[in-house]
């Protein structure tokens, strides 16, 4: 019988449409994957509509003023009016102002010196620092390039001082970090905690859900091994899956793109093991809340997205609302990409990098807890 023969042949539409209704009645018992289909879309639309933003402003900035005058608050004012800079911290010595930008606690930090406004009125042109964190260089590049005239135009407006064609004074820009503006050296080691984030939760998002459609979790269950012992037994060996992974990651990264490891490798391995454990708890917890794999995959995605899009991996972080810098600070990748950073490109310290360790830990403890009692449930 042809195609068109079983077109035509009686109940082929009524069967077709018992077939459709019957579809339709399991996707609205499958409330997970009904829930994604709304979800997915509306997160997206969100996140890229409000909280994404290419052009940055409001970054956190650090001044550190060697001399108190009317000039130098006048041109801090100006450089806030361009809407790129955020004063948020006033510095009294040079070691503050090399330590908060090695911490990651500002993206800029001006040093106006001692003597400045007394330069200025002689005509000797002084120079301001500009020292930029340049291991985002979308973030400070278009930052440093709205400084320009706009700080000089504001003295002149003010009538501080006379108008001149030649510039009043300079700003002496320096990127730390990554003078080259080069966008490997920003984008491997994020790679690092993008790829951990997928592949791990991915591992683990399945670990009792494929142990349940297999039917072999009722092996598990005659045994006696409790449920922490469990959870230990499933992460561990993918806590080695994962340092391998990010092993090749830096080191292909450093071999073939010159991405330098100037921090402790050593902390760098300790802080990257702590982070694959988190995301691998919280791929548990995915695979305890689930009823199939197909589930854990979902829930797997909706957790990723944000990790991608509100980490600062894709786009600079301190350029977001407030409100989406709150929910980015809540997500794994958020800290991990700090750490990463900051040791491979800042050579920084524990001490630098004391609070993304405290969250990660937490969440970690968190995902923990809510596996365990959640998987202690399904035996039960």
């Amino acid at each position: 019988m042809s195609l068109l023969d079983k077109i035509r042949s009686p109940g082929f539409w009524r069967r077709v449409r018992a077939m459709l209704v019957k579809e339709f009645i399991q996707l609205r018992r499958d409330r997970v994957s009904f829930a994604m289909i709304v979800m997915i879309p509306v997160m997206q639309l969100v996140l890229f509509g409000y909280a994404i933003n290419t052009t940055p402003r409001n970054l956190p900035t650090a001044v550190l003023l060697q001399e108190t005058s009317d000039v130098g608050r006048t041109i801090l004012a100006a450089i806030e009016r361009t809407g790129y800079f955020r004063i948020t911290h006033r510095l009294t010595s040079t070691e503050e102002f090399d330590r908060v930008l090695a911490s990651g606690q500002v993206l800029f930090a001006i040093e106006i010196p001692a003597g400045f406004e007394r330069a200025l009125r002689r005509g000797e042109r002084p120079a301001l620092l500009v020292a930029a964190d340049a291991t985002d260089p979308v973030a400070s590049g278009t930052a440093l390039g709205a400084l320009n005239r706009v700080a000089q135009l504001a003295l002149i407006n003010e009538r501080m001082l006379p108008d001149q064609s030649e510039p009043l004074f300079e700003f002496r820009q320096h990127a730390r970090y990554n003078p080259a503006g080069v966008s490997s050296l920003n984008i491997v080691p994020g790679l690092v905690g993008t790829i951990l984030t997928m592949t791990m939760l991915i591992f683990t998002a399945l670990s009792v859900t494929r142990e349940v459609e297999r039917g072999t979790l009722e092996s598990l269950l005659s045994m006696p091994i409790s449920p922490l012992e469990i959870m230990i037994g499933k992460i561990i060996p993918y806590i080695i899956v994962g340092f391998v992974q990010a092993s090749l990651i830096i080191g292909f990264g450093v071999l073939l793109f010159g991405v330098p490891i100037l921090g402790s490798l050593l902390l760098l391995a300790l802080l990257s093991t702590l982070f694959i454990a988190t995301n691998l708890s919280i791929g548990y917890s995915f695979s305890t809340v689930a009823e199939n794999q197909l589930q854990a995959i979902q829930m797997t995605f909706m957790f990723f997205l944000p990790n991608l899009l509100l980490s600062g991996f894709m786009f600079p972080f301190a350029g977001m609302p407030a409100w989406a810098r709150w929910i980015g600070e809540a997500l794994p990748l958020t800290h991990y990409l700090r750490i990463v950073r900051s040791i491979m490109l800042k050579g920084a310290s524990f001490s630098d990098l004391q609070y993304d360790v405290f969250v990660l830990f937490v969440l970690m403890l968190v995902a923990m807890t809510i596996a365990v009692t959640r998987f202690r449930r399904t035996l039960d």
